[in-house]
């Protein structure tokens, strides 16, 4: 199965090519921008025919659901469907939703269930982005033991214009959920049209600027705007 590369290798290990056999894996994912907020989580192991996003090809619907709102379902069907496992993550937050805030970790424990559960995907919404998300797809879990650190991207799902609008519930239109830190402003006008790629790429951040009413964008440019990496996720294969 062909893949692009989607993650950068922090640290020393060995990747083989063989899947791992059945370990017991422990996941830490720590949230690396200054103002973005990732929704719940899915973290999930799962065979080398399960795919929960790709760069370069549509959205599923599932993708769409949590790229948009958070709404991970979909693809943890997808997992479950296929014989994979998604585990339970914890964060230090209390919130409810429980946001993972800038600098916070979340950590999950997952068993790569053998040969054929021997990869890891990892997917939240990036929050206040249109249809952002923070992705991890596919990963060979490494059958040495050990640690190995990795750096996660931003991606964008193509299947929402980036306005940077926050939305109401009387708006009826596209539109980002919300903003967690309460920073968001309001009457923007649209920073932006549709995409020109409507697959999935890489995001291209946000734009905001410096009104709390009125101007482009929702988004304060001061404290929302970011480049990739986005993540940071260290795997511990025991």
């Amino acid at each position: 199965m062909n893949k692009l590369i989607t993650v950068a290798a922090v640290s020393a290990g060995i990747l083989l090519s063989t899947p791992a056999l059945a370990r017991d894996v422990e996941v830490e994912i720590t949230n690396l921008t200054n103002g973005l907020y990732f929704t719940p989580l899915l973290v999930a192991v799962h065979n080398d025919h399960t795919d929960l996003f790709e760069v370069g090809t549509p959205a599923s619907p599932g993708l769409q659901a949590m790229a948009e709102g958070g709404d991970t379902s979909g693809l943890a069907d997808i997992v479950w469907d296929a014989g994979g496992t998604v585990a339970d993550v914890s964060i230090p937050t209390q919130e409810k939703p429980p946001f993972l805030s800038p600098g916070e970790t979340a950590a999950a424990k997952i068993k790569t269930k053998g040969r054929h559960n021997a990869y890891l995907s990892i997917t939240g919404m990036l929050l206040p982005t249109n249809d952002g998300f923070v992705g991890l797809d596919a990963l060979m879990i490494p059958k040495k033991r050990g640690t190995y650190a990795y750096l996660l991207n931003g991606y964008d799902a193509g299947t929402e214009a980036n306005n940077e609008l926050i939305k109401t519930e009387e708006d009826g239109v596209p539109g980002i959920p919300g903003d967690p830190s309460g920073k968001g402003g309001t009457g923007g006008s649209g920073a932006a049209g549709d995409d020109n790629n409507t697959t999935v790429h890489i995001h291209r951040g946000v734009l905001g600027d410096m009104y709390p009413e009125g101007g482009p964008s929702d988004l304060d440019s001061s404290v929302h705007r970011f480049n990739n990496p986005v993540a940071k996720v260290v795997v511990k294969v025991k």
